[in-house]
């Protein structure tokens, strides 16, 4: 008889309580677009989501995807998916391509919305109108805000109040979620029709923390007790780049020992986005030679979102889902409601009006610099200024994210790429860290 083994006792499961076949069948099931290596699936998953689809056109990345969720409709291109065979999902989550308005381009670089990779925004859109899921979570990085003088990102708004739903939008700092690496990003959450947890879902009911001065994380010494490795604080924000160097970037985070200098494995460039060690070794079917996919490794992180900032926005769209809707049709002043959802939006706080601005936003000729955080709606938007940071920071240590153990040479920086990187930083008047500077000075001692 199926579970009984050796003498006749029986070893299976013991039956699920109630409570748990009741949270089974209420989990928020969650689709994800431009899915990466799964930082998103994974946080909803903490949030006891279930992911059911999964769309992403890089294979390094869809190895990755299969090896975790085995089980999830895994798509390939957004631009392909027939919307009568998405699967239906209550959240869906998209960290849309970022090339085209990262400010990693400077200013002569950045097509915006226009470009190839961003303007697969549209295409998302296009899936939303077809599908209508209840919650929408997107993430980008903060040039989106200013991207084409602001027009990018009031097309993006517009784009979505069009569709129905209630937007609201935060900076976010990763090193205050219990990421330690500086990783500001634009979080995104439209609730369809429904602006109240719109809000709910970026902020609580008292202000983000005052947070300490950002440069002290980047100067406070620390020391791995295993391997004497000594680090900041706080790292830089992990790049999607292998991390190999020609002397000329000296603005990453690096390891320092006496007289040795290193750059972050791919594991601890794991652990920085809050990820298990390992968690980016392709599924079987890709190639497994470990010193051949290291690169793909640090891009797919570098692409990745901070787990820890998302379980914190997926643990209150999962409590908002279960509760009550709010079902009060005569709603007091608008803004004086956004103010008591969201205190920071009381900071430097602006209106605006879609039928105010578009017309110059459509022509090209709307200048405009948006705020840390907001709300739109219909045809109103309010934004403020905000703390990039919860009520209570999470404190994190780049330090405890080490490997145990000092890695292979080929992670170590040559005496040329030491002195490289010392020439840049003097002429540009930069001040490098204190014992990177000290070891890569006695690297290219005689």
């Amino acid at each position: 008889m199926h579970g009984l083994i050796g003498n006749g006792v029986d070893r299976r499961e013991p039956a699920e309580s109630l409570e748990t076949r009741r949270s089974k069948r209420t989990a928020l099931k969650i689709a994800s677009l431009f899915a990466g290596i799964g930082g998103f699936d994974k946080a909803f998953e903490s949030a006891s989501g279930a992911v059911v689809a999964q769309c992403e056109i890089d294979p390094f990345c869809r190895a990755v995807l299969k090896r975790h969720w085995p089980q999830a409709t895994l798509f390939e291109d957004i631009n392909q998916i027939d919307p009568v065979e998405f699967p239906a999902a209550d959240v869906w989550t998209a960290g849309f391509p970022c090339q085209d308005v990262s400010l990693a381009r400077g200013n002569h670089g950045r097509n915006g919305l226009k470009g190839n990779h961003t303007s697969l925004f549209f295409k998302l859109i296009d899936l939303v109108e077809a599908k209508r899921p209840k919650v929408i979570v997107l993430e980008n990085v903060v040039g989106l805000l200013n991207s084409h003088k602001g027009c990018d990102f009031a097309i993006i708004l517009r784009e979505i109040t069009k569709q129905g739903y209630a937007v609201s939008w935060r900076v976010l700092n990763a090193r205050y979620f219990g990421a330690p690496q500086s990783r500001s990003r634009v979080f995104m959450v439209a609730w369809r029709g429904d602006y109240r947890r719109a809000l709910a879902s970026l902020f609580e009911r008292t202000q983000g923390a005052k947070t300490p001065s950002e440069r002290a994380g980047f100067i406070t010494e620390t020391m791995h007790a295993k391997t004497g490795a000594i680090v900041p604080e706080v790292a830089y924000c992990v790049a999607a780049t292998s991390g190999r160097h020609t002397g000329n970037d000296w603005s990453r985070s690096y390891i320092s020992y006496e007289d040795r200098v290193r750059r972050p494995t791919a594991s601890e460039s794991e652990r920085l986005q809050g990820f298990e060690a390992g968690w980016t070794i392709p599924g079987n079917g890709y190639r497994e030679q470990a010193r051949g996919i290291d690169s793909e490794r640090y891009r797919a992180v570098g692409n990745a979102v901070a787990v820890p900032v998302v379980n914190w926005i997926a643990r209150r769209i999962a409590t908002l889902a279960a509760a009550s809707p709010n079902t009060e049709t005569k709603r007091r002043d608008f803004l004086s409601e956004c103010v008591t959802i969201a205190p920071d939006l009381a900071r430097d706080t602006e209106r605006l009006r879609f039928d105010e601005i578009m017309g110059d936003v459509d022509k090209g000729k709307f200048v405009y610099r948006w705020k840390g955080c907001g709300i739109a709606w219909g045809n109103h938007i309010i934004e403020g200024a905000t703390a990039a940071a919860p009520s209570q920071i999470v404190k994190s240590y780049f330090v405890d994210i080490l490997d145990d153990e000092i890695p292979d040479d080929r992670y170590f920086l040559t005496a040329n790429a030491a002195a490289g990187i010392l020439r840049r930083a003097d002429t540009v008047g930069r001040t490098l860290f204190g014992p990177m500077r000290k070891a890569l000075e006695n690297m290219i001692k005689p």
